[in-house]
């Protein structure tokens, strides 16, 4: 009788508007894990957070999906060791365009798919095809 009642106590709490609103369903829990990147030495942190992309470019490929281009990230650099946090806007776009102009080539990839974007943030996996241009140009360091 002890245990029939704890459960009803349980089964209230549980059903309380408050809570319910709490709970989140596994397919929108993203892990931070899959979010952000390491450098080798896991000194620091990184975290991209979709500012804009190019609404009108079109991508004729479909063996990758529907893809969108990416313009502006909000990088998100958080050292380690320190527990410093470094926010900086980075302008893809202007990056490739410079990098074409100076040294005639760019090794960035801005095609992201949209099942890489999680909460508006970019995919781990993705950081460094977008990173490259902005690398290169020793704008961002490691």
């Amino acid at each position: 009788m002890n245990s029939h009642l704890r459960d009803l106590v349980l089964k209230d709490l549980i059903n309380e508007p408050s809570l319910r609103d709490i709970r989140m369903s596994y397919d929108r829990f993203i892990d931070d894990r899959l979010l952000t990147s390491r450098d080798v030495l896991n000194k620091k942190q990184i975290k991209m957070k979709l500012i804009d992309y190019d609404e009108s470019a079109r991508d004729f490929s479909q063996r990758f999906g529907s893809r969108i281009l990416v313009r502006k990230v909000l990088l998100t650099i958080k050292r380690t060791d320190t527990e410093e946090i470094e926010e900086m806007e980075l302008d893809v776009e202007a990056l490739d365009k410079r990098i074409r102009k100076e040294r005639l080539w760019s090794s960035s990839n801005r095609w992201i798919s949209k099942h890489e974007i999680k909460n508006g943030y970019i995919v781990a996996s993705k950081h460094l095809d977008l990173l490259a241009n902005a690398i290169a140009l020793d704008i961002i360091q490691f």
